[in-house]
């Protein structure tokens, strides 16, 4: 086969190759406005669109943040004599699965109150006996939500020694309220943070019937509340869930 026969037979293939690769309607991309206007269903939307409107974010949605303090305490009958038969006045609430939980009495500081006078109240209150404060416990501080509102609650205790009256359950907030042996607290009380405090409160009775009262560390200076509060109430469990948001201290047992 003579040289030009091979080139001519090559320039065939390539042209055949070529028209191969080719086949089929041509598009001018640059000539098909609708083509760019109707974007692919599949196509991935840009960062921008997914952006949620600023009026999502920050309009009537977001709840409003609200502080509340509280004061209670751990009124221990028996205070000074033999440790085996020490009590402390707990109230009961029914959860919404029909559960008792028992924690320490509490409640809200008033206007003109300290935080000691409002847990000597709260005790009195809620379970019928008086009490008078030997020493702070600690504090617990946890959130929760009602009535639109996001509130952060404080809660101070005290550890309290008995000094009048009957146990009752007269307060339409409480269902029960027992005298629990001090070495049952951690197994009766019903959130994490409040067991914590029973542990403070035994390691202050043996200082107490150690050494006396001077023993005791001093109470931290509080000044009456001068303002008035919202007064939302927590609720105890959320629907579906043993434990709270970790946000919020109080943990409950399953």
């Amino acid at each position: 086969m003579s040289a030009d026969g091979g080139e001519a037979n090559s320039g065939r293939r390539r042209r055949r190759r070529r028209g191969r690769r080719t086949s089929g309607p041509k598009i001018n991309h640059a000539e098909s406005p609708a083509a760019e206007a109707a974007p692919s269903p599949s196509a991935t939307p840009s960062r921008s669109a997914q952006r949620r409107p600023r009026t999502a974010r920050h309009g009537p949605d977001r709840l409003r943040t609200v502080h509340e303090t509280s004061a209670g305490g751990l009124v221990v009958d028996g205070i000074d004599g033999p440790r085996e038969e020490q009590v402390a006045a707990l109230i009961g609430r029914v959860d919404r699965r029909g559960r008792m939980l028992w924690s320490l009495p509490k409640g809200h500081i008033e206007v003109g109150e300290t935080a000691e006078q409002t847990a000597i109240r709260e005790v009195a209150e809620e379970t019928g006996v008086q009490g008078s404060v030997l020493a702070a416990l600690g504090s617990i501080d946890y959130w929760f939500v009602t009535d639109g509102r996001r509130v952060h609650k404080t809660v101070h205790h005290y550890l309290m020694r008995f000094s009048s009256g009957e146990l009752c359950d007269d307060d339409v907030e409480v269902a029960e309220v027992a005298w629990v042996p001090i070495r049952e607290l951690p197994s009766r009380l019903a959130y994490a943070d409040e067991r914590r405090l029973a542990v403070v409160a035994d390691e202050l009775i043996d200082r107490f019937q150690a050494d006396g009262p001077a023993a005791l560390p001093p109470l931290p200076v509080t000044a009456p509340w001068r303002r008035q509060q919202t007064h939302s109430r927590a609720r105890r469990t959320r629907a579906g869930e043993n434990s709270p948001d970790p946000k919020n201290g109080r943990r409950l047992d399953p």
